[in-house]
């Protein structure tokens, strides 16, 4: 029953990971596709840079909730209570729509980078430290301008935090490591480009203040 229980969660996850919100709204919102403009990634960040920050933060909600679900039924599926079990349920879940995210079944295989889909899943285990250092590393994208560090500053604070909160329990430590793993390695490409000095900027400041002419004028 309990490996049932985990193949389904992983099934509906995977599932719900793999519709993408960023290819979704530019094509049925923008009539475009974000797969051909920009980094040409599905991902929240793309969509900042090709569409403005609305689109950006509307798919990074989407995408974040699809962490979320999941990782929330997983919780709750094995417990509910806080014990390792519960947060096993957390992780796979949450791991199963990652998945889904970077390689999704309805479009071939390619996805996002998976970094806002991680982070609803971070948002349920420990919501308090998404919080401090997701404004961290917004502030950091502000001044700075690089998406993947910002990126890699979450990512691995938060699975630091995790790492040590359940040192000992060598599943949840697994978990954590694939996760961490399977982001980064989604980011090879910015890491290559931030060695040669190449790396995709996001103008994050200047996307608010045309946010901001546009609500004046209207």
């Amino acid at each position: 029953m309990i490996v049932l229980k985990y193949i389904l969660l992983v099934l509906g996850a995977y599932l719900l990971g793999s519709i993408n919100f960023a290819r979704i709204l530019s094509k049925k919102v923008m009539h475009s596709d974000i797969t051909k403009s920009g980094s040409g990634n599905p991902g929240t960040m793309n969509m900042l840079r090709t569409y403005g920050f609305k689109a950006g933060a509307l798919t990074l909600v989407l995408d974040a909730l699809k962490g979320a679900i999941p990782a929330l039924i997983g919780y709750f599926l094995f417990g509910g209570d806080g014990s390792s079990s519960a947060y096993i349920g957390l992780y796979v879940g949450g791991l199963g729509a990652v998945i889904g995210h970077c390689f999704p079944i309805f479009y071939k295989f390619k996805g996002g980078k998976g970094v806002a889909c991680v982070l609803g899943v971070f948002a349920v285990a420990r919501p308090i430290a998404v919080l401090i250092f997701f404004v961290i590393a917004f502030i950091y994208l502000c001044i700075f301008d690089y998406a993947s560090i910002a990126s890699f500053i979450f990512i691995t604070a938060l699975t630091i935090i995790e790492a040590f909160r359940f040192r000992g329990n060598m599943t949840l430590a697994l978990l954590l490591f694939v996760l961490f793993f399977l982001t980064f390695f989604m980011h090879r490409q910015n890491i290559f480009r931030l060695l040669i000095g190449k790396e995709n900027k996001v103008n994050l400041v200047g996307s608010l203040k045309k946010l901001g002419k546009k609500n004046k004028k209207g």
